[in-house]
C-alpha cells in the first residue's frame, strides 16, 4: 500500500471520539438495558464496546495486540462515562506522536497506522449514529464525519456477499437522503430505527 497517499485523520478520529463522548455521557443516565440498532447490543453493551474501541485504537496504532481488550469492556454503570473519557484522553496524548506509516495489526488486517485510523473513524461514526438513534439525539451527530465515512465504507465494504462480515445486508436508501441515513443503510441499519421515547435524568 502506498502510505504517502493516506491522509492524516487524527483530527477526524478525535472529532468522532468526542462525538461519542457526548453521547455516552447521555447514555450513562438513560435506560442501559434498552435495545440499540446493533442487534446483539443493549445500550450498556454498546457503551462497553465503545470503551474497548477507544482503548483499542491506542493499542493498535502503537503496535500492540488489539486482543488485549475484550469485545465489550464491563464497568459499573456509574463509571461508564468517566471510563470512556479517560480512554479518550489517553488516545489524544498517544496520537500526538504516533507514526502513521508504521505497519500495525487491527481486527480487520495488517495495515499502515494511517489506514487503521481511517477504519476507526468509520467505526466510531457509525456507532455514534447507533447511540444517537437510541437516545433520540441525532442532532448531536457530525455530518462531515458521516460523509467521510460513507465514502470510505462504500469502497471497502461490499454491498453483497457479507455473510462472513460483521454487517447486515444493505438497507436501500434514496441517493438524495441525508448522509447519515445513507451511512446507516450501507452499514446494514434501518435509518428509521427508533426506540420508544426515553427520559434522561
Amino acid at each position: 500500500m502506498n502510505t504517502t497517499a493516506l491522509p492524516d485523520l487524527r483530527p477526524q478520529i478525535l472529532d468522532a471520539a468526542e462525538t461519542v463522548n457526548g453521547l455516552i455521557t447521555l447514555a450513562a443516565t438513560a435506560d442501559l438495558d434498552q435495545p440499540t440498532p446493533c442487534a446483539d447490543f443493549t445500550l450498556r453493551d454498546l457503551t462497553g464496546h465503545l470503551i474497548t474501541v477507544v482503548r483499542r485504537i491506542r493499542t493498535v496504532v502503537t503496535g500492540g495486540d488489539f486482543r488485549d481488550q475484550p469485545h465489550v469492556t464491563v464497568v459499573p454503570d456509574d463509571q461508564i462515562a468517566s471510563t470512556y473519557a479517560e480512554g479518550l484522553a489517553a488516545l489524544r496524548t498517544t496520537l500526538t506522536d504516533v507514526d502513521l506509516s508504521a505497519i500495525v495489526t487491527a481486527p480487520f488486517g495488517t495495515v499502515p497506522a494511517a489506514a487503521a485510523l481511517g477504519s476507526y473513524v468509520g467505526e466510531l461514526t457509525t456507532h455514534a449514529w447507533d447511540l444517537a438513534a437510541t437516545l433520540h439525539r441525532r442532532d448531536l451527530l457530525r455530518e462531515d464525519l458521516a460523509a467521510l465515512t460513507l465514502a470510505t465504507v462504500q469502497q471497502r465494504i461490499p454491498a453483497d456477499g457479507r455473510e462472513d462480515l460483521p454487517f447486515g445486508a444493505v438497507v436501500a436508501v434514496a441517493d438524495d437522503a441525508p448522509v447519515f441515513d445513507r451511512l446507516a443503510g450501507w452499514m446494514g441499519r434501518d435509518p428509521a430505527w427508533s426506540t420508544p421515547a426515553i427520559s434522561v435524568h
